[in-house]
């Protein structure tokens, strides 16, 4: 079984103030080059790659969230990191709740053909599910 086989990730950040995902990666693999650029476009969306006052940027401790990279681009950008404990979820409920929604609601048990198929309509499925949030 190869990789296309298997994983299909989406990474989110989302504002716990409105609820709003301000950016996201969906791809083959997630490390954390992908996590630190998904970071710079969601601070870009808020006009906020260049302010003063940054905000908080909380994660679980997966590898992207725990690599060098992801790291660094935290300190470069002057934002703050925390992750939470290790089987905390509940510690990082908005994102969670957001994912298992989006699975159970958009995804279910969808079958795909290839990774290629899947792209496309996660993609399609994630964008609305963005502009059409759940109230």
């Amino acid at each position: 079984m190869n990789l296309e086989d298997r994983f299909f990730y989406i990474q989110s950040i989302i504002d716990v103030y409105d609820r709003e995902i301000i950016d996201y990666h969906i791809g083959l693999r997630c490390e954390g080059e992908d996590a630190a650029a998904t970071l710079v476009r969601a601070l870009m969306r808020r006009n906020l790659f260049e302010s003063d006052v940054k905000p908080v940027i909380r994660s679980d401790n997966g590898p992207q969230f725990t690599s060098n990279k992801f790291e660094d681009k935290c300190l470069e950008v002057n934002v703050e990191h925390e992750r939470i404990p290790c089987k905390t979820p509940n510690k990082n409920a908005h994102i969670e709740s957001f994912h298992r929604i989006f699975e159970d609601e958009c995804l279910g048990h969808r079958e795909f053909e290839s990774y290629e198929d899947t792209y496309k309509k996660v993609l399609h499925l994630f964008i609305s599910s963005l502009y059409n949030p759940r109230e």
